[in-house]
């Protein structure tokens, strides 16, 4: 679904806000009520809100969205965030890579580095890597997690429990305004901590949409991060709950510095 900067801009707003009001909206992007109800009844009907009298609040949802769908929305996100990471590693680097789209492009952005060491439970992350015949690439045993390219549970856990790498690169399921990382089970939340207790910088990358996107397991906090990657400047209300030690990485800056 391609949705215009100012709907993607009123679903991030919802995201962090938990609702918000038509005027409000009109007010916030310089253009008519009668605008902002036309994009409201658009969204409405792609079910990325629930309409409430004068405006509109977010949809809580609890189990995440099919992978092929999560692959392809914020694709071009997605994309500057996977280039402004790989401008951060070095060739020659060891990297544990988590599942998930946006590490996928993490990883696709990595072609031309050479001599990677890479620990990762991400099949489409693999392949990428494995195009580059002096990467090292090693995955783990297990269960593929049907539909999705990836392998959860104690093997891949204990895959990077083995290693202390250079880099390890996670996204998560959601961000909430306390600073909480949120994932949509156990497996997921139990990946994520192995991962970032084994490498010596924890990069985190999420796009716009995983601001204020709820999942029920928390899986960590900012404590637990290092450099964070976005595409679009943080809201005002999580730019307050970030340390001043975490380094903060807008990718479309990133890729025009």
């Amino acid at each position: 679904m391609n949705l215009s900067a100012r709907q993607g801009g009123i679903v991030s707003l919802l995201n962090v806000n938990g609702m918000v009001s038509v005027d409000s909206l009109a007010l916030h992007f310089g253009v008519t009520p009668q605008t902002i109800r036309r994009d409201l009844n658009f969204l409405y009907e792609a079910n990325l809100l629930k309409r409430r009298h004068g405006g509109a609040e977010p949809v809580i949802r609890h189990l995440n969205e099919p992978f092929h769908a999560r692959r392809i929305s914020h694709l071009h996100a997605k994309a500057q965030i996977g280039a402004a990471v790989a401008s951060l590693i070095p060739s020659g680097s060891s990297l544990l890579i988590g599942f998930g789209t946006t590490p996928e492009q993490v990883a696709l952005a990595l072609a031309d580095h050479t001599d990677l060491t890479v620990v990762t439970n991400n099949l489409c992350a693999a392949l990428a890597l494995t195009q580059n015949v002096s990467n090292k690439v090693v995955l783990p045993g297990g269960q593929l997690r049907q539909p999705n390219p990836e392998i959860l549970g104690p093997e891949a856990e204990q895959l990077f429990s083995d290693f202390k790498a250079d880099f390890g690169i996670s996204g998560e399921g959601g961000f909430d305004t306390d600073g909480a990382l949120l994932d949509f089970d156990m497996d997921e939340a139990n990946c994520h901590r192995a991962l970032r207790s084994n490498c010596r910088q924890r990069i985190l990358v999420l796009d716009h949409s995983k601001f204020g996107r709820l999942a029920p397991v928390r899986s960590g906090s900012l404590a637990d991060v290092d450099i964070l990657v976005s595409e679009k400047v943080l809201p005002a209300a999580y730019q307050a709950v970030i340390p001043d030690r975490i380094q903060i990485v807008i990718a479309s800056e990133a890729a025009t510095s």
